[in-house]
């Protein structure tokens, strides 16, 4: 119910006199308010007496709201039925209203019912206009927040309670709303940077501002073209020889395409035309026999140009521009693949023109901020250069606090100073002391290096570790009892600030846990092998901010030292300079021959074994001959220098001003995290610079892993990814989502918040869609959290059918309605199809949401939405099984591979492309038989499958089609070391493509059962998929033999690129996948692609595994028959 204060008298106007007779200059609180009712009824107790009724009805009215006001998760607003909800609305006159309200009623409707009800209320008189005021809630997170957007809807807000104040509203609006937006999409609050009172955050937000805004007006001063370049890239395959891509296709030289006129054109039109044109020709020659045609058959007067024009793919973000031949285009060959007629639309620049502005509409812009003069430089205090400084580092440790371990143990810290990988000096040790909550040391630690020797990337890692007396055995005859060490918790912090300044004084480091949720005895057990190597309790290599869980996590107190009076400060670049070229003066040596065929062999050495120490040496005493004419080998040479002295430090960076620009691939190495030096980074990211748009798109993903290497939020990497994600909408589209489905992490979320912030600042047009998309998996999320619950208590199609009811509500409508795919920004999710919509029945309950594109040209487009699997390793795979495409493509062999989307979009959360058209091999072979025992042993069913689907002379392209992508996969796979093979992962397109699903298991980390390795072969081949290649003819072996030399060659193919796949598996070390953690891992890589052998040698390797896969096919069948006979598969 509403709150009045007009029961019984007319003393709502009479307190209204009153209050107006008080002159109120101010808007008065509630307390305020009521202090001043309390003194006018003390002097009229006539009044008091009429008001009794009134207070009782506000209390009354009190204790009701107490009951509505109840709290409403995440889930309540999701539920169906919730329509309509009471909601309390508090006036910034002290007035409380309560209104029913619709759950999908936006602020805006809601503020303008709450003005229609405030009429009648008391004070209404001292309220302003609407539009100044604001609605403010508690959020999910318990934060009090500003509600800017008065477009989104009640249930979109979704309030910890459903409470609304509305508020004076202070300030620029536009840029309030802009904050508001922006603190939506990347989840996390604009005010929780404001609130960290930390001056790097503020700095580098401070140079992001100008940078961002600087890029967003340099594009609006863009022609058509030049944003169509921007927001439409084109979509190009690459190909190494036209006449051998066409004969791969066996396709003639001319195909026929259809084109649609757009009814934008004046007079409008929609007429089509379709033509026979050879693929070589350009767009542009397409479009003017489209435009001659037009006019010779209406008889136009005026002919237009074909550039006024541009060709979109039917239903389709796509256009076809540029100066590229048809058959370079992606959209044109899938289709010729296919045998399917392109559908295209010519449209003219005026019509892209309208949606340009179409998409500005509806986002607020930022204000105009005037050019501003240069920032005044700050005059440096007095300070002391950290090369002047011979004295040996130190630092005190003090004290540490809540720390949980058993009594029984003592305590330790262990210290490191490291660079990258590399430890600068030997590690240091405190005493043992005894458990307590607060252990106390006061000890100082000193390390064998000088502070002037200190590395600008130098940081210090420290190790909280529990010592605990090992159980002497029965028999024991030693004395001395053995100690294990028991990792408590870890941290490490760079020892200079972002500024270049020594730190200095004491300093609280919030820590680590080293186990995930166990007990501290129970990782005693898992970690006592390594208790001797006390380099294993460090992390060098974990984040250096510190553990944002203050309240809970142990921290140590330690004091940086003090060597000065004057602050340190790390040397500027000119005197790095200066003293490198000096000493390269005194250190130039003749070269001699036989030295530098030394030099050669061990530059020129397959394996990749540990310099011995003289080779070092040489390699160091080489430098300048290593820069003049192996200047690859620059990975090789930071190696070997000696970051410990801070000559050989400035001479190295001296030397790297000179340094020829390296290759993309060497390039590449240099990003890992044993290359930490800031200046190796500029230089590193400069030889990145030429990558065009879709080879940086190629490696976007190991690229943003990578800055979680960087130490401060400030770096080259940074600043590239954001010129070029704002020059580029798809890159800016993937480079938002690889940043935000990882802002759930801690030690990233500020930095990748920071990035997500400056990116949307620069792109403020850009944040409508992808608040759209926000929208959509929101309610995705939601609905497989309803799904899952309900697949508990009831049966599949009651559970089911209560899918659909939720999807047909108007929110869910409206939400996954209409929106951009965030798999692909160029697929457009026109209308959700509810009746073909369902849910997988694996564990987590996947979503399958199909969508229907016909309305706009289109067709019908499918995603799996996943909830409760990690997808980064899907992801990752497939990432690799698209650039072994690209490399294959480049030599002129397409394997015909189908690397569909994957994409991570937060904590175990993702989108999964569905493949349409296509079925699993158990399917097949179940829906073939008559049971499942024998369903796997049936080799016709695949080819009598692929007979239905390809009637006539379509069967022989669908058996190619098979040949080809069987070749793919099995070299892929067996690269890799994918595993989990069963034929519920392979799947089959009905125009014969081969493909496999669900890489949970790869690099050789295979399933076993009671011990046993289940994945008995290299890779799968089996006699059915031998049936097909063969045409179903025993002795066919002219087509195995060609199959035999596709896999070969795409094996040999891969190796010679072996070093980029090593490269880009290591720098995804960074994201801590479970099966990618350690050298290990990548070790068996390089065991697959034979990187330490010969062509020859790893050609023999290959065969080998190939005759094995085939031998041994019949345990895979086995394998197949366990999993049908478990799980039925019919549909």
């Amino acid at each position: 119910m509403g709150v009045s204060l007009k029961p019984n008298l007319r003393s709502a106007r009479n307190l209204a006199q009153m209050s107006r007779a008080v002159s109120f200059h101010c808007m008065p609180t509630m307390e305020t308010f009521g202090q001043m009712v309390c003194e006018l009824l003390q002097n009229n107790r006539k009044l008091m007496a009429a008001l009794k009724p009134v207070m009782q009805s506000v209390v009354d009215a009190k204790e009701e709201r107490m009951t509505l006001s109840i709290y409403c998760p995440v889930e309540f607003w999701s539920k169906e039925g919730n329509q309509s909800i009471p909601v309390d609305i508090l006036l910034p006159t002290g007035i409380y209203l309560t209104l029913h309200v619709s759950c999908h009623a936006t602020l805006r409707a809601i503020k303008k019912v709450v003005w229609q009800h405030a009429q009648t209320e008391p004070l209404f008189h001292m309220l302003s206009d609407p539009e100044s005021y604001v609605f403010t809630c508690i959020n999910q997170t318990a934060e009090r927040q500003e509600l800017e957007d008065e477009w989104r809807r009640l249930c979109d807000v979704q309030p910890f309670l459903p409470v609304l104040r509305l508020v004076a509203r202070e300030g620029d609006r536009a840029k309030k709303l802009i904050n508001s937006q922006i603190s939506l999409l990347i989840g996390k609050g604009l005010h929780e940077f404001d609130s960290l009172g930390d001056p790097e955050v503020n700095d580098f937000r401070a140079q992001m501002v100008p940078f961002c805004e600087e890029r967003a007006a340099q594009r609006q001063q863009l022609g058509w073209k030049g944003w169509m370049e921007y927001r439409f890239p084109v979509q190009l395959e690459l190909v190494a020889n036209v006449r051998k891509s066409l004969c791969q296709m066996k396709l003639t030289n001319n195909s026929k395409l259809l084109i649609l006129f757009s009814p934008s054109l004046s007079p409008p039109l929609q007429e089509s035309f379709t033509f026979q044109i050879s693929q070589k020709e350009m767009p542009t020659t397409l479009m003017s026999y489209a435009i001659k045609k037009q006019a010779t058959i209406f008889r136009h007067q005026k002919v237009n140009s074909p550039e006024e024009y541009a060709l979109q793919v039917n239903g389709k973000y796509e256009y076809l521009y540029g100066n590229y031949p048809l058959y370079q285009f992606q959209y044109i060959r899938d289709c010729l693949h296919r045998g399917l007629l392109p559908h295209l639309t010519m449209v003219h620049f005026s019509s892209i023109l309208a949606l340009w502005e179409e998409q500005t509409n509806g986002v607020a812009q930022p204000p105009k901020v005037g050019v501003k003069p240069p920032p005044v430089p700050k005059k440096k205090p007095t300070s002391v250069s950290l090369w002047s400084l011979e004295q040996p580092y130190y630092i005190d440790l003090m004290q540490a606090s809540k720390v949980n371990a058993d009594e029984r143990m003592k305590l330790v810290v262990q210290a490191g100073l490291y660079h990258g990988h590399e430890m600068l000096c030997k590690m240091v040790s405190s005493p043992e002391v005894s458990v307590c909550s607060e252990p106390v040391w006061g000890q100082r630690l000193e390390f064998e290096i000088n502070a002037c020797d200190l590395p600008r990337m130098a940081r210090l890692c420290l190790a909280l570790y529990a010592v605990v007396e090992k159980a002497k055995k029965a028999r024991s005859t030693k004395k001395k009892s053995k100690k294990a060490d028991c990792p408590i918790a870890w941290v490490n912090v760079m020892l200079f600030d972002y500024q270049d300044q020594l730190k200095t004084g004491e300093c609280c480091l919030p820590m680590c846990p080293n186990w995930g949720g166990q007990s501290l005895w129970g990782a005693i057990t898992l970690l006592v092998c390594f208790s001797d190597d006390k380099g294993e309790l460090l992390n060098p290599m974990g984040t250096v901010w510190t553990n944002p869980n203050t309240e809970s996590a142990a921290a140590l107190v330690i004091r940086f030292p003090s060597f000065s009076s004057y602050p340190v400060y790390y040397p500027s670049f000119e005197q790095i300079l200066d003293q490198g070229r000096s000493e390269l003066s005194h250190s130039r040596v003749a070269e001699d021959p036989e030295e530098v065929q030394q030099l050669r062999e061990i530059l020129d050495r397959r394996s990749h074994t540990e310099l011995y120490e003289h080779e070092k040496d040489l390699l160091w005493k080489m430098r300048q001959v290593i820069r003049d004419h192996y200047p690859g080998a620059l990975a090789k040479l930071l190696v070997v220098t000696k970051w410990n002295r801070h000559e050989d430090v400035a001479q190295m960076i001296h030397l790297l001003q000179s340094w020829p620009e390296l290759p993309v691939l060497n390039a590449l190495e240099l990003l890992d995290f044993s290359f930490p030096d800031r200046y190796v980074g500029s230089f590193t990211v400069n030889s990145l610079k030429k990558l065009t748009d879709a080879e940086l798109f190629q490696y976007l993903l190991q690229l943003v892993q990578v800055l979680k290497y960087k130490s401060y939020f400030d770096c080259e990497l940074t600043w590239f990814l954001l010129d070029r994600a704002l020059s580029n909408r798809k890159i800016g589209h993937f480079l938002f989502w690889h940043l935000r489905s990882e802002m759930h992490v801690p030690s990233v979320a500020i930095k990748f918040g920071l990035i997500l912030e400056a990116y949307c600042r620069g792109s403020i047009y850009h944040m409508k869609v992808l608040m759209k998309q926000i929208e959509a998996l929101n309610k995705m999320k939601a609905l497989s959290d309803i799904i899952k619950a309900s697949a508990q208590r009831n049966a599949r199609p009651q559970t089911k059918e209560f899918m659909h009811t939720c999807m047909r509500q108007e929110t869910y409508l409206e939400a996954l309605s209409n929106l951009q795919s965030p798999l692909n920004p160029s697929v457009i999710l026109a209308k959700v199809s509810v009746e073909l919509c369902t849910f997988m029945d694996s564990k987590m309950k996947p979503l399958w949401i199909v969508f229907n594109n016909e309305e706009i040209g289109g067709g019908t487009v499918g995603i799996i939405f996943k909830n409760g699997d990690d997808l980064r390793q899907d992801m990752l795979t497939l990432q690799m099984i698209q650039l072994m495409d690209i490399l294959w493509k480049k030599e002129g062999l397409d394997l015909r591979m189908t690397p569909y989307g994957c994409l991570s979009t937060g904590d175990k959360t993702g989108l999964i492309e569905v493949v349409m058209n296509s079925d699993t091999i158990a399917n097949i072979q179940l829906n073939k038989s008559n049971m499942a025992a024998t369903a796997a042993f049936n080799k016709d069913a695949l080819l009598n499958w692929l007979k239905s689907k390809n009637p006539g002379e379509a069967l022989d392209r669908a058996i190619e089609e098979f040949t080809l992508s069987c070749a793919g996969y099995c070299v892929a796979t067996y690269v890799l070391g994918i595993g989990d093979r069963h034929s519920d992962n392979i799947m089959i397109r009905e125009n014969g493509q081969l493909f496999h699903i669900d890489f949970g298991h790869f690099l050789g980390n295979f399933k076993t059962k009671f011990g046993i390795n289940r994945e008995r072969v290299p890779f799968i081949l089996t006699y059915d998929f031998v049936h097909v290649i063969q045409q179903g003819k025993t002795n066919n072996s002219e087509k195995f033999e060609r199959f035999r030399g596709y896999c070969e060659t795409a094996y040999m193919i891969l190796r010679s690129h072996g070093l980029l796949l090593l490269h880009l598996f290591a720098l995804m070390k960074a994201a801590e996948l479970p099966e990618l953690s350690c050298s290990k891992d990548i070790q068996y890589l390089k065991d697959s692609l034979a990187l330490g052998k010969t062509d020859e040698e790893a050609k023999k390797q290959f065969q080998l595994k190939f005759n094995e896969a085939l031998r041994e096919s019949w345990k895979t069948k086995v394998n197949w028959l366990a999993h049908n006979v478990s799980k039925d598969n019919r549909q």
